[in-house]
């Protein structure tokens, strides 16, 4: 459905990922849709909807009930790392360990504590004090890009568990019922016919 609408709108859907069921039908669909103005369009498509049918292996025509659940969420841009060099706190010391004279002269043992998180980095690999401070804050820029992407998943994944919720027939936002050829938005009450017979 989603698909045809975006080809409706010219805009233009990248298949990310899918898992199957063993009936042949679908669990999970993943999918990108870029254009103009999609997020939008479809921000308010989130939640449980509904649909209502006599599938064709139904022998005494009742109306079965499904449900999916529809989640929308803008796409996540790169996260950067800036570093404030007044966020650090370093302190130089000589280093220990095996490496000959010049290692327990000179105070080339780096450590970086980062303020605002905690997160405290140390090197001491290279005899130069300067190149221990590189190292250093480069191991620091990447733990702490990792903690700024675990932020940004969390975030994310809450933002789609607050639209889906549990996934059950009452949180319903939407109903297509196809025997009585009738859409129902439960969300503004209205009720109106899917296609002109």
């Amino acid at each position: 459905m989603y698909v045809r609408h975006a080809e409706a709108h010219g805009w233009k859907v990248q298949p990310m990922s899918s898992s199957t069921t063993e009936r042949g039908g679908y669990k999970e669909v993943i999918f990108l849709i870029t254009g103009e103005q999609v997020y939008r369009q479809l921000k308010f498509e989130s939640g449980v909807h509904r649909v209502q049918r006599v599938p064709t292996t139904e022998a005494n025509g009742r109306i079965h009930t499904s449900t999916v659940t529809v989640a929308v969420l803008p796409e996540a841009g790169e996260v950067d790392v800036h570093i404030d060099p007044a966020e650090l706190e370093i302190t130089v010391c000589r280093a220990s360990g095996p490496g000959g004279q010049g290692v327990n002269t000179t105070d080339s043992a780096v450590q970086i504590l980062h303020k605002p998180t905690g997160l405290i980095v140390s090197c001491a690999d290279e005899r130069s004090q300067l190149k221990n401070k590189a190292r250093a804050l480069a191991v620091l820029r990447a733990r702490l890009l990792q903690k700024k992407e675990e932020e940004e998943r969390a975030k994310y994944a809450a933002e789609r568990r607050g639209q889906i919720g549990t996934g059950d027939r009452s949180e319903r936002i939407r109903t297509y019922n196809f025997p009585q050829n009738r859409l129902t938005d439960h969300r503004i009450g209205l009720t109106s016919t899917i296609c002109p017979k």
